[in-house]
């Protein structure tokens, strides 16, 4: 199992934006140095909580302080820009990276960021289709351009000058394109399937339920089968909520406790989405409303501990939800710097070799 970091990082409405980009910038450049292999960043326009506006501008500040890790989008909401902007920035970000970039995509999620956009009222799984596709269709042709769709037109035809360079739309390093990721925030998303046709890789969000996350998997069998493409489980990324300390007293008082920067990340989203998507909360289909609680959204939700109590709860998870390929360590708010750093680093350094010898040990044995 290998080891990411995925964040859209809630902060405390009163904290200096300039800290928490800071802090934020910190975790990505601590990620690569313990060797995490990749890394994702969530984007809002209109939050002042998730506070990261652009993942490609966030991302591009971290090019020089970052060696090894592969930096994502997580995601590029596609709705919200003109599809030749998107190809455009995409493509220049691979070239900055090297090729050290994963495309990470989605219709977005946050409703006032539609609203700001003019879409609310739209049919943004529609627009995201249209929007990736015409990307592709930049990305796989050249000019002159006529991609001719209903919310978007890319066309330069009159203006095509090609002795001086003018009018070509440019092409991403990696060919044909860098990988492309979806979010998959719902039980039995049939976009992972539709993902999954194409090529792409899910990774599954971390504030869903263990009995939702496994659900995923069948679906991305499912959209490899219709193509004749291998179902890899080292293709599937599980996010989770995940704090280390070196004894379990002190990852109780921070993962759990009133102040905790984890408990307020699930309070804020339960409030989001207590409005129309409370099943992601529940534990069946048929709980009702009332039984959710922030409380129990919290335990069922956080593993915390010292290192070999997280381990053991990490291969539990595991054995929950079916083998994936990497464990995303979902980003929070660093509401003590130094605890932070810690559970990051040991998590890197003493849990994942302990969980990767027991499935070491357990496949040896099968």
């Amino acid at each position: 199992m290998k080891l990411g970091f995925f964040t859209m990082p809630i902060h405390p409405l009163d904290k200096d934006w300039r800290k928490s980009l800071r802090e934020d910038r910190e975790a990505f450049i601590l990620a690569d140095k313990l060797g995490f292999t990749e890394g994702y960043v969530g984007e809002h326009a209109t939050d002042k909580a998730e506070n990261i506006t652009s993942c490609a501008v966030f991302i591009a500040s971290l090019i020089d302080a970052t060696k090894t890790i592969k930096l994502g989008t997580g995601t590029i909401n596609m709705p919200n820009s003109h599809p030749a902007a998107t190809a455009a920035q995409i493509a220049m970000l691979d070239h900055m990276l090297d090729g050290r970039f994963i495309f990470g995509i989605s219709p977005g999620g946050l409703l006032s960021d539609a609203e700001a956009f003019g879409n609310l009222d739209a049919d943004r799984n529609a627009m995201f289709l249209e929007a990736i596709n015409s990307v592709l269709a930049i990305w796989a042709g050249g000019p002159p351009y006529d991609i001719d769709g209903k919310y978007w037109k890319v066309k330069i035809e009159k203006q095509f000058m090609p002795e001086i360079g003018q009018g070509y739309l440019p092409k991403p390093l990696q060919k044909p394109h860098p990988p492309i990721v979806v979010t998959a925030v719902a039980p039995f998303s049939k976009g992972v399937t539709e993902a999954a046709a194409r090529g792409w890789d899910p990774i599954s969000a971390n504030f869903l339920m263990p009995a939702w996350v496994k659900s995923h998997w069948p679906k991305y069998v499912e959209g490899c089968e219709r193509v004749g493409r291998k179902a890899d489980p080292a293709n599937w990324r599980v996010a989770k909520s995940i704090f280390v300390a070196s004894d379990d007293k002190t990852a109780k008082a921070y993962a759990m406790g009133a102040n905790s920067p984890y408990r307020y990340y699930y309070s804020q989203l339960y409030t989001k989405l207590k409005k129309g998507r409370l099943e992601l909360f529940k534990t069946r289909r048929d709980q009702p409303d009332s039984e959710v609680t922030l409380d129990g959204i919290c335990n069922d939700l956080i593993i915390y501990g010292s290192p070999n109590k997280v381990a053991d709860e990490i291969l539990k998870f595991r054995e929950q939800v079916g083998d994936f390929g990497t464990l995303l360590y979902a980003g929070k708010d660093w509401r003590d710097p130094k605890l932070a750093k810690r559970s990051m680093t040991l998590l890197a350094e003493k849990v994942m070799p302990k969980v990767n010898a027991a499935i070491k040990k357990a496949s040896k044995k099968s």
